[in-house]
């Protein structure tokens, strides 16, 4: 995968992580999280609780050992990655968040 699509997946994982830990957490810490990849530096502003904390970074080792040249969907992947409980609490996490985002955006768009 390339880098530009690395930072674009770490990018949504950012977005879906907050909507959700904002809504559903509380004592969320604002912080760096430095990732390589393919010897690039790469500096995520986080906001999260410790339990997103440590989903979001499963994710992001899983997204960086990501065997596909051109990454498919995670649920449709041929060779999924992830153990069935992170993925389980991440599908609950990224449907919710989805529902969000769209919501906002549909606001945006009529002005509510």
């Amino acid at each position: 995968m390339t880098q530009e699509k690395f930072v674009s997946e770490t990018e949504t994982l950012k977005k879906f992580f907050t909507v959700y830990c904002k809504d559903k957490h509380t004592n969320q810490n604002n912080y760096i999280k430095d990732i390589i990849y393919q010897n690039e530096n790469i500096k995520l502003e986080l906001d999260l609780c410790e339990e997103c904390s440590e989903l979001i970074n499963y994710s992001i080792e899983r997204l960086q050992g990501c065997p596909h040249e051109i990454k498919p969907r995670c649920r449709t992947c041929p060779s999924p990655c992830y153990e069935k409980t992170q993925w389980k609490k991440l599908a609950k996490l990224m449907r919710y968040s989805g529902i969000q985002l769209g919501i906002l955006k549909l606001k945006k768009f009529f002005r509510l």
